[in-house]
């Protein structure tokens, strides 16, 4: 007879927690859907960067990014604190490994907003991790909303443009595409990803008095 034929079913399940990279060229409007995310769905926590980046208007320390001098950022290099870090558009970016861990460890589903290349990194070194990458309707949106923010100069957004064909080319690297043309249904498809994902068999516990000891967790790393 088959051995999960005849196991009494679990009366309830759990579902365990992942990564989620989230990536796109900037102005694609990632930040925003991942804090419509994080509104949605609560078991999803942001997991916030650090950066040598000046802090623009309405950003606040610990929000959006943890601001930090180039020295301490370097210093946190050497001493590992860092998943991920890299350089973009002349700035430093890190993701806070501890977060991550506690994050996963609590069932959580850890939100990582990051540029491609810190995508790259984090898939390299979490191939476990779900990804998803945010595509802008066009260049010319990429400009409108660059534009629009008003937070970067001149320089800096053309540099901004200039890198993003190259990295909208990246999309073929990810398991899923958002294309961020209207918000409401790219906020939708975004929570949908995150839905699936939860559900995978792999990633539920089952919970009930029938479940025999040692089979709680169908988790794999």
């Amino acid at each position: 007879m088959d051995r999960a034929a005849a196991l009494p079913a679990p009366l309830e399940f759990e579902p365990g927690g992942f990564l989620l990279v989230i990536s796109g060229p900037s102005g694609a409007g990632k930040g925003t859907l991942v804090e419509r995310l994080v509104q949605a769905r609560p078991f999803c926590t942001f997991a916030i960067s650090s950066t040598t980046r000046t802090r623009r208007d309405g950003e606040r320390d610990g929000v959006q990014y943890e601001f930090v001098s180039r020295d301490e950022f370097q210093r946190r290099i050497e001493a590992g604190h860092f998943l991920e870090w890299a350089e973009v558009h002349g700035n430093l970016y890190g993701t806070p490994a501890a977060f991550v861990e506690q994050g996963l460890a609590e069932g959580r589903v850890v939100v990582l907003d990051v540029d491609v290349q810190g995508g790259a990194s984090v898939r390299k070194l979490r191939p476990d991790a779900v990804s998803v990458f945010v595509y802008p309707p066009s260049i010319d949106a990429l400009r409108r909303r660059l534009l629009g923010r008003a937070t970067d100069g001149a320089e800096t957004i053309e540099r901004r443009l200039l890198n993003a064909p190259g990295e909208m080319a990246q999309y073929v690297d990810y398991e899923y595409l958002v294309v961020n043309d209207e918000l409401g249904p790219a906020v939708d498809r975004l929570i949908a990803v995150v839905d699936a994902e939860r559900a995978r068999v792999r990633r539920l516990r089952a919970r009930g008095p029938h479940v025999p000891a040692g089979s709680e967790s169908r988790q794999t790393p």
